[in-house]
């Protein structure tokens, strides 16, 4: 049973509409990206992170010890095709899997960058 890291910054994380596909999974806890992100809403139903070389942002989340299995099977079919997985950097410097944005959907219709509002949930909190 291997297993990986999976860092979450929108609905899969606790009390979000995806949480449920990570109900085999650890929740480690509260973590926070590298200050290497722009992070977006999209349509204000998810947000994605986008890694930026300059300019960068915190994004707080959650991490979660998972199997492939679960990945595979039970998190990734239900991810929007806006989304692809890929590696970031936390906080402490270690990597970890993650969701992170498709570049060509960046400026599609509907797009937000909501870096500066503290991350999804204080975004979803907050008057807009």
């Amino acid at each position: 049973m291997a297993l990986v890291t999976m860092f979450v910054n929108g609905q899969a994380m606790s009390g979000g509409t995806l949480n449920d596909a990570l109900h085999k999974a650890r929740l480690v806890g509260k973590v926070d990206t590298a200050p290497k992100y722009r992070f977006f809403s999209v349509r204000d139903e998810f947000p994605g992170l986008h890694p930026v070389p300059t300019d960068g942002f915190v994004v707080p989340g959650e991490l979660y010890e998972v199997e492939y299995d679960v990945l595979r099977d039970e998190l990734l079919p239900r991810e929007p095709k806006e989304l692809e997985l890929g590696v970031i950097e936390l906080a402490d410097g270690s990597g970890s899997l993650s969701m992170r944005m498709r570049e060509n959907y960046l400026s599609a219709a509907g797009v937000t960058d909501i870096s500066d509002r503290g991350g999804w949930l204080t975004y979803l909190a907050s008057p807009r």
